[in-house]
């Protein structure tokens, strides 16, 4: 299996965070929920969403990274939501 995530993040309409990836050479889209973003950085709600992605982008990434290989990634996409967050 063959992974890039190839960016750059934008901001969807529902609020939430887009960030394309490649996997094993198909279009993989990789989205943040809001919600997720917020239980992340709580005091860093009230900045713009996609800095508050930006600022947790490697720790995010290696979370979808993780549910991808779990088998998690269905036609084409792949969701982060806040239930799949570990935090420290």
């Amino acid at each position: 299996m063959k992974l890039e995530f190839v960016g750059p993040a934008s901001l969807l309409e529902t609020g939430d965070v887009f960030y394309p990836a490649v996997l094993d050479g198909k279009d993989l889209k990789c989205s943040f929920s809001y919600e997720a973003l917020q239980d992340l950085d709580p005091e860093g709600v009230e900045t713009n969403v996609l800095e508050l992605f930006k600022t947790h982008q490697l720790k995010l990434l290696s979370i979808v990274e993780q549910k991808i290989l779990n088998g998690h990634a269905v036609d084409g996409a792949v969701h982060l939501f806040s239930h799949d967050l570990v935090l420290d």
